[in-house]
């Protein structure tokens, strides 16, 4: 496909989001309403969106590509999304009650009340690092796809790419934030569905298939095994790892999470908001099972036609591109916009929502926005806008470091790295509702909130020799709270007015 039809598309799809984002914060782009849309948002919209913003690029073509790849992982994933749906349900009802209940606009709040401000501190910096790092990785694997595809067609470097897909994400987002994004990540949904959908209709014709038998051909094929109960020790596959892993990954990496949690706390009260997680879970499982559908036909697809896995600068295979190298290079012109469609939608959706989410963490945890009088005032909306660009640099600065550090083994373990981050958020949260009688030695939890991961990273690294052949995969978050509610106990005093 010729990269001027890819390029035009694009182009043409960014400036609906920009007529939409005018629209929306025409008649109001105060701090109320780029934080938590007035606390206004339907819920079904809210609902609807999050299913963007959960399913990023790297789902769109990691997850499919996953399916077949030399690791025999199959269906495996939908164990751990199955641990996912308990996770949300978890959320829902546990933690949202108590972030309603505070009345909060940044849920690290409820850290400052209950173990002190440099715990509250800590808290959200953890945030910070972890969702720029991890917002940037995904951003990064999807924007060496439109370099790949497009831009180096017309000899672009790879950061002038970087720096046009974050200008675009932030013309539509620096003035509604929220409010914005509750519309446009809905739109943005409706592409991703309708492009996994209309990928599995094109390939099911081009393979002479109707739904019933491409059913059946994904069932009775090599990929579609779900369930792995065999070699709980050494198989990061097992049914109880993966759901374990999956309950805890949601808990710590949505409901401890700025991003996901903020446009929860848009919708007008808490049964709105119970109302949103819960058709956003069902919808969830669903659209994974699609994904995972997808990624079997592709590989039916592929052998099929004679089309290899697409290989690395390395010569390494690299299952990633299989899905873009067959929509835009094997199938009609159709298929190829359907894909770039669902790329860039579950690519936006949930970079433009991090930006947001970074934006109203760092106004409110740092710069106290939330105990400011006139926070609505033309200083404060100017500071936010400062914070807004702020950011926007900051991640294309790191997307750059991760491509001219040009080792995908390298970029994943800082990916990992900043994942195993969120495990101490799990521990302070747990302690904090947990411990009702204990305070903490304030001063003290940013070292042990250091500690934990770093203690986890050497876990994982030597468990097949600490732990007789044990390989951790996801429930690793699971260890690291620990260790960070064990860190906490330690340095906790008897304590008995914490009563939230």
């Amino acid at each position: 496909m010729a990269p001027s039809i890819l390029l035009t598309f694009i182009i043409v799809y960014f400036l609906v989001l920009i007529l939409i984002a005018h629209l929306t914060s025409n008649k109001s782009s105060d701090n109320a309403t780029f934080f938590i849309a007035n606390r206004n948002s339907k819920w079904y919209l809210v609902a609807f969106g999050m299913i963007g913003t959960a399913l990023s690029g790297v789902t769109f073509i990691s997850v499919p590509g996953q399916v077949g790849s030399a690791g025999g992982n199959q269906f495996q994933y939908f164990q751990f999304v199955l641990g996912n749906a308990i996770g949300f349900i978890i959320v829902a009802t546990v933690l949202l009650p108590l972030y309603y209940r505070l009345n909060l606009t940044s849920i690290y709040s409820y850290i400052e009340k209950r173990l002190g401000i440099v715990s509250y501190k800590t808290a959200a910096a953890i945030f910070l690092l972890s969702r720029t790092i991890g917002s940037a990785f995904r951003l990064y694997l999807v924007v060496i796809v439109l370099q790949r595809f497009i831009f180096d067609a017309y000899g672009v470097p790879f950061a002038a790419t970087v720096a046009f897909s974050l200008l675009l994400i932030w013309l539509y987002t620096f003035k509604g934030g929220l409010k914005t994004i509750i519309i446009t990540d809905s739109l943005q949904t409706i592409f991703l569905v309708s492009s996994v959908l209309l990928t599995i209709y094109f390939i099911c014709s081009s393979l002479n298939l109707n739904f019933v038998q491409a059913f059946e051909t994904v069932k009775n094929s090599a990929y579609s095994k779900i369930f792995f109960f065999d070699n709980f020790t050494t198989s990061k596959f097992h049914f109880v790892k993966q759901i374990v892993g999956g309950i805890f990954v949601t808990v710590a990496m949505i409901g401890l999470d700025q991003d996901l949690m903020q446009k929860n706390l848009s919708c007008k009260n808490i049964k709105e908001a119970q109302k949103n997680m819960f058709t956003f879970t069902g919808i969830f499982v669903v659209i994974n099972l699609f994904f995972l559908s997808v990624g079997a036909l592709l590989y039916i697809y592929a052998s099929t036609h004679g089309i290899a896995i697409p290989l690395d600068a390395a010569g390494n295979p690299k299952t990633d591109f299989l899905f873009p190298e067959i929509a835009l290079n094997h199938l009609t012109l159709i298929p190829g916009i359907v894909f770039m469609l669902g790329l860039t939608a579950a690519t936006f959706a949930t970079t433009d929502s991090a930006l947001t989410a970074l934006t109203t963490s760092f106004c409110v945890d740092f710069l106290n926005f939330d105990k400011k009088q006139n926070v609505n005032d033309a200083i404060h909306i100017r500071h936010r806008h400062y914070v807004h660009v702020g950011f926007s640099v900051l991640m294309a600065m790191v997307v750059i470091i991760f491509n001219a550090i040009n080792n995908a083994a390298v970029v994943t373990a800082i990916f990992k790295v900043a994942s195993y981050t969120y495990g101490p958020l799990l521990g302070l949260y747990a302690f904090g509702l947990l411990v009702k009688t204990r305070g903490v030695k304030d001063k003290w939890v940013p070292i042990i909130c250091v500690l934990a991961p770093l203690l986890c990273f050497t876990l994982n690294n030597y468990s097949t020799i600490l732990m007789g052949g044990y390989v951790f995969d996801n429930e690793l978050i699971l260890v690291n709270g620990m260790i960070t509610f064990a860190g906490l106990m330690l340095i906790s005093t008897p304590q008995t007015n914490k009563k939230l």
